[in-house]
């Protein structure tokens, strides 16, 4: 199994940055995708960034230009970078890997349990 634990998160003011972590432990033989998830309290789970295997990455409209998402593959670690935060950037934000746990293994699904970003005056 793969246990992924994210960090980083804290309350904020509006305009003020912050960056977000996300490391893996367990049996990884290879890495296909890393994002980012947020869940604004009440609402749905959406998309915020992705990072592929090849180093491409996407991002959701609202946060293109302000949030930055990078790796260090070594470490199997992903980190998220939010710069000029808005009060609807609150959210509890989830990192997700898709992962081979063998080199013949199929792709599997894995998340944290999430790390709360408040951003209040």
């Amino acid at each position: 199994q793969v246990q992924l634990v994210e960090s980083g998160g804290g309350l904020v003011q509006p305009g003020e940055s912050l960056r977000l972590s996300c490391t893996a432990s367990g049996t990884i033989f290879s890495i296909y995708t890393m994002d980012w998830y947020r869940q604004p309290l009440g609402k749905a789970r959406d998309l915020v960034a992705t990072i592929s295997h090849d180093g491409s990455t996407n991002y959701a409209a609202s946060v293109k230009g302000r949030f930055t998402i990078f790796r260090d593959s070594a470490k199997n670690t992903m980190s998220l970078r939010m710069n000029s935060l808005k009060r609807e950037d609150t959210a509890v934000y989830i990192c997700h890997y898709i992962v081979r746990m063998t080199e013949s293994g199929a792709l599997t699904h894995f998340w944290g349990q999430g790390t709360q970003v408040t951003v209040s005056s």
